[in-house]
């Protein structure tokens, strides 16, 4: 199945684009947004599998509770509110994170 992963920013985007080695969409949300909003967003992803990837802050939080109520389907993935954000979080973390999704991932790592 085709997957789709929600993150909210573009630099969380540009972040683990990256990392993956197989076609997956990544969509933004640019921050939080209306469940009306998300639903023009996802709707047309909702037969994909939908993997959740957002910050581990106040707004990722609220956002996550939307998508848990509007997409129950969804697959949600953390990261460890060490980091807080997805853009700064170590890519050998982020790695694992996908991995732990089911997503390929390329082996390319450029930090630690």
């Amino acid at each position: 199945m085709e997957k789709v992963i929600v993150v909210e920013g573009r630099s969380d985007k540009l972040r683990i684009a990256p990392l993956i080695a197989e076609p997956v969409k990544i969509i933004c949300t640019n921050g939080t947004v209306s469940a009306t909003r998300l639903e023009e967003l996802l709707l047309p992803y909702e037969d994909l599998e939908l993997i959740i990837l957002l910050d581990a802050d106040s707004s990722g939080e609220k956002l996550r509770k939307l998508v848990k109520r509007e997409f129950p389907e969804a697959r949600h993935v953390y990261i460890d509110r060490t980091y807080k954000e997805v853009a700064t979080t170590p890519l050998r973390v982020l790695l694992d994170v996908l991995i732990s999704a089911d997503v390929a991932v390329t082996s390319l790592l450029t930090e630690g």
